[in-house]
């Protein structure tokens, strides 16, 4: 490299336009006020010292979150320039702080390859912050400027002499725009910054909480190949980790996969360290070469025959997790989002990288490749008799009900946006939940016993549990290939059990069947559990009911010292009367739901595998680990 690429100044920095609005519309960009919103700020932070690190300037980077809720980023990258920016005469720090778009990433000087595309982040944070305190190791000083709701309060001003290079970064979140939630969690920061230790090997990032003096450095020298081996960590692998990486037009490529004995598709594809959720050209390529490979090594050793159908796609990735990671000069993503690639050039690319490296491990290790293969096979015998059974789930048309399982208790209503159906647990609640119902835009669907658990079983044996059709033929989506979130007949589907063990069990089952076979119902919002109350507490006539113990005690204490009170525990939905049913969970005025939301779909991943998955050991774990907070428990 030159020392004209190498070069990182003043010249580079370009200004686009103020930062007038981000006072009044912060969800414009950081999507919202709320906990997400608060956590985006540090990722802005990050993302630039990641930028420097990506660079090849930075090999380290520590978060700290303080005691009074501050957070401090501190990275050795070449620091920001604090030289005077020749358009608007004021140091090139400030600019950067206080200037939506200015940054080093347009010109494509400064930054080769970026996360933070838009430029916007540094000077962002500093807008939504009460207080930021910057601080920059440069040519051989420390210089320091400190804002308050993103005015500069003095001009840059050299504190001390340094050595080395770097940016630190010190902000307070505006309590004035951040209402609702104004603490920052930690296992969501780190949850973050794993991932991005991950797709960057060799940087080490350090987390620090001094709220509760809990400290923990993440440093992967394997990469995405230590990520695929974490999220197997709790699953039976069939092979080493395959992994290649290359590139092609300044476009850099890894791919790493593993296969195991379970029947999830994991794929996670990042671009520049962004995860695009919603796929792209690079997952496409991948797919795509995945598919062939395999079935050209099918095929080549008989295993499949000339005259039966290829493997689909679906086939070969039973089993399959895998990371794609592409690094673009010039990504271009679909929506603001920044969920979807779109750059037409990255498909070629990565599958002709991921070709050659598959075909090779294929050949070179034949027994591991017909395991893999078999698997797929495997996986398209149960997808044909999935298919026939899925005829039985098809929603038919309007004019045929008869169509519609024979225990669903529909509403009048046919407009999906505002009817909602409730799955019961058991005809008991399922009587009363009839009853209380407002028929017009209220269902009700009882469940017999508990829904198989999906996590241990193929799609052919899913759809033969009697239950499972129920909820998908209710539901009006369909599954697998047929699933249309449009055709939804419910924008909220309730799901209500018993406050007991048994009851948390089947709300479980529940959500490990919707997060693998119908995701985007969580996704687009309409999956919702309903809190029904722990307690009926009466006093003559007067009726109070509390959904937790400490509401129970506050209750109590309400109503006085010494009174007699006739305190009652629900064990079950069943104990209700229909209306003390509607009154406290399912009338809208008065209720209270819960909206299930993926917010680290890698985490809820190995959550539902832990909890539900074939191996005992790590679930032991998890509950040891977790009882401590269990304080009442049915048997």
């Amino acid at each position: 490299m030159s020392v004209n690429e190498n070069a990182y100044d003043e010249s580079q920095i370009q200004v686009l336009e103020g930062l007038e609005a981000v006072r009044k519309r912060p969800g414009m960009y950081i999507g919202s006020t709320s906990s997400r919103g608060l956590h985006h700020l540090v990722w802005e932070v990050v993302d630039n010292s990641i930028d420097e690190a990506l660079a090849g300037h930075c090999s380290k980077i520590d978060v700290i979150i303080h005691r009074d809720n501050s957070i401090t980023v501190i990275d050795n990258g070449r620091g920001i320039p604090v030289g005077e920016n020749t358009k608007l005469k004021k140091s090139t720090l400030e600019v950067v702080l206080t200037v939506l778009h200015a940054g080093g990433k347009f010109g494509g000087e400064g930054y080769k390859v970026s996360g933070g595309l838009h430029g916007v982040g540094v000077s962002v944070v500093n807008a939504l912050s009460k207080k930021l305190i910057v601080q920059v190791k440069r040519d051989g000083h420390i210089h320091q400027q400190e804002y308050q709701q993103g005015a500069p309060q003095y001009d840059i001003k050299v504190v001390g002499d340094a050595e080395d290079t770097g940016t630190k970064i010190t902000f307070w979140p505006d309590d004035e725009i951040f209402t609702e939630v104004t603490e920052y969690d930690y296992d969501t920061l780190q949850s973050r910054i794993r991932e991005l230790a991950y797709l960057n090997k060799g940087i080490e990032i350090t987390l620090a909480d001094e709220r509760t003096d809990v400290a923990n450095s993440f440093l992967y020298e394997g990469g995405i190949v230590s990520f695929v081996e974490y999220l197997n960590r709790n699953r039976e692998p069939l092979h080493a980790p395959i992994y290649t990486e290359g590139s092609k037009d300044n476009i850099q490529v890894e791919v790493a996969i593993q296969y195991n004995e379970g029947y999830s598709e994991n794929i996670y594809s990042f671009a520049n360290n962004i995860n695009t959720h919603e796929g792209g050209t690079h997952e496409s390529g991948f797919k795509s070469a995945l598919t062939r490979i395999m079935n050209d090594f099918a095929r080549k050793y008989n295993a499949i025959k000339e005259s039966d159908a290829n493997l689909s796609g679906d086939d070969v990735r039973e089993g399959l997790i895998a990371i794609i990671s592409v690094k673009i000069p010039d990504p271009q993503f679909e929506g603001q989002t920044k969920t979807k690639l779109g750059n037409s050039e990255v498909r070629g690319i990565v599958e002709s990288l991921f070709s050659e490296k598959l075909s090779e491990f294929m050949n070179e290790n034949p027994a591991t490749a017909k395991k893999i293969v078999e698997k797929g096979i495997q996986a398209s015998r149960a997808r044909e008799a999935a298919r026939k059974a899925r005829e039985l789930t098809r929603r038919k048309s309007a004019l045929e009900v008869s169509s519609l399982p024979g225990k669903l208790a529909d509403c009048s209503s046919k407009d999906a946006s505002i009817s909602e159906v409730y799955i019961v647990e058991g005809d008991s609640a399922g009587g009363s939940a009839k009853q209380g119902r407002d028929r017009h835009f209220q269902a009700i669907l009882p469940l017999r016993g508990k829904i198989l658990n999906v996590e241990k079983s193929r799609l052919d044996k899913i759809l033969s549990n009697a239950e499972i059709r129920a909820i998908i033929t209710a539901s009006g989506t369909g599954i697998g290939d047929d699933f249309d979130v449009a055709k939804a007949r419910y924008h909220k589907i309730i799901i209500m059990t018993d406050a007991d063990v048994d009851g948390a069990h089947i709300r479980t089952l529940l959500l490990t069947f919707f997060f693998r076979y119908m995701r985007k119902l969580i996704e687009v919002g309409y999956i919702y559990i309903a809190q029904p109350p722990l307690y009926k507490i009466e006093r003559n006539k007067t009726i109070r009911y509390a959904y937790n113990d400490k509401q129970k005690d506050q209750i109590t204490q309400e109503f006085g010292e010494g009174v007699k009170l006739n305190i009652q525990r629900y064990k079950g939905l069943g104990e209700m009367d229909p209306g003390q049913l509607w009154e406290t969970t399912m009338d809208p005025d008065t209720r209270t739901l819960l909206q299930v939301s993926i917010q680290d779909a890698i985490e809820a991943d190995a959550i539902f595998d832990t909890l539900m998955g074939d191996n005992v050991e790590p679930r032991r774990d998890f509950i040891q680990e977790h009882a401590k907070y269990v304080k009442n428990l049915d048997f």
